[in-house]
């Protein structure tokens, strides 16, 4: 299939629901080319709510439009969807526990040339701390059109994080995923590697790089942030005895975080959280994954480091 952006699938899947019968609609922020819920607004102009640029005001219609049955997508980029307007998704959604779903595009470094400003990195972080919320990270487009079938059919608050940038293939069509999910991607003996998102292909690159100097990775992608698959990475930590994360976000409140505290309570076992220290900065996708150390090449490298301290 090549590669394609986790978005794409969204007003894909979007209308797919739809033509199923499924009573989804869209509320946008002024964004709906970029986010692809247009194919929605296209295919059915009635499910379609543009707010403008709005991002409070897009909750908050999403939240009434939930409590007449409707189950209303929000849709913005990662840094509008979520940094604009937390207090609303706090208190209007996920406090009274309604069904609306957030789901960001543009999320991570690989907005790439748009810069700091609009590079999503505490989005995981915010989305964790609140009750009633769970989180959904999609390796790829089709493990992302998994992800919005399941939001769509889970009662309550989903967050479902996706990006601009085209990723590699990691999963065929019949990838359906869960609540929770992590799927062992590669067996291995020597480290666990646990990742999400765009960083789920990286690190089987940099697994690949590894096993030419014996050591042995295995890959594990934590699809599910929130709920995390606790039997899966438990198994996993006491396989290999080393834990490395991978993500597109700060590490100091991301998956990897979320990661070390399970470990901490059911499994002490020595980690490395890699990551985001710092903001972003313009360059291509490509470019910043390889500056910030978020590339095969780069992860392989910390993972080394790791492995052999």
């Amino acid at each position: 299939m090549g590669k394609r952006a986790t978005r794409e699938a969204f007003g894909e899947t979007l209308v797919e629901l739809a033509n199923e019968g499924m009573n989804v609609c869209a509320v946008d922020a002024d964004l709906a080319g970029s986010t692809t819920t247009n194919k929605l607004q296209k295919a059915y102009p009635d499910r379609f709510v543009d707010v403008g640029i709005a991002e409070q005001d897009m909750i908050g219609v999403a939240a009434g439009l939930s409590l007449t049955g409707r189950i209303p997508f929000t849709a913005s980029f990662a840094v509008f969807g979520v940094g604009r307007c937390y207090d609303q998704i706090r208190n209007t959604i996920c406090d009274s526990n309604l069904n609306v779903k957030v789901c960001p595009t543009h999320a991570g470094i690989t907005v790439g040339e748009d810069g700091a400003t609009h590079e999503m990195l505490e989005d995981i972080g915010m989305m964790r701390a609140l009750p009633n919320m769970r989180i959904l990270v999609p390796a790829d487009y089709r493990a992302a059109k998994a992800a919005i079938r399941i939001a769509a059919t889970t009662p309550g608050p989903v967050y479902v994080r996706m990006g601009r940038h085209k990723v590699p293939e990691v999963y065929d069509e019949s990838f359906v995923g869960g609540l929770p999910y992590a799927g062992v991607l590669r067996e291995g003996t020597d480290v666990t590697i646990l990742a999400c998102g765009v960083e789920v292909a990286q690190s089987l690159a940099a697994a690949d790089i590894l096993a030419q100097s014996g050591i042995s990775a295995e890959v594990i992608d934590v699809f599910s942030v929130k709920p995390l698959a606790e039997d899966v990475i438990l198994s996993s930590a006491e396989k290999t005895g080393r834990v490395v994360t991978v993500e597109e976000h700060m590490v100091e409140t991301g998956m990897g975080s979320a990661v070390a505290s399970l470990l901490a309570e059911k499994r002490p076992t020595p980690m490395r959280l890699v990551g985001m220290r710092s903001f972003g900065t313009s360059a291509p996708g490509d470019v910043l994954l390889e500056h910030f150390g978020l590339d095969g090449a780069g992860i392989a490298r910390q993972v080394e480091e790791f492995v052999r301290a």
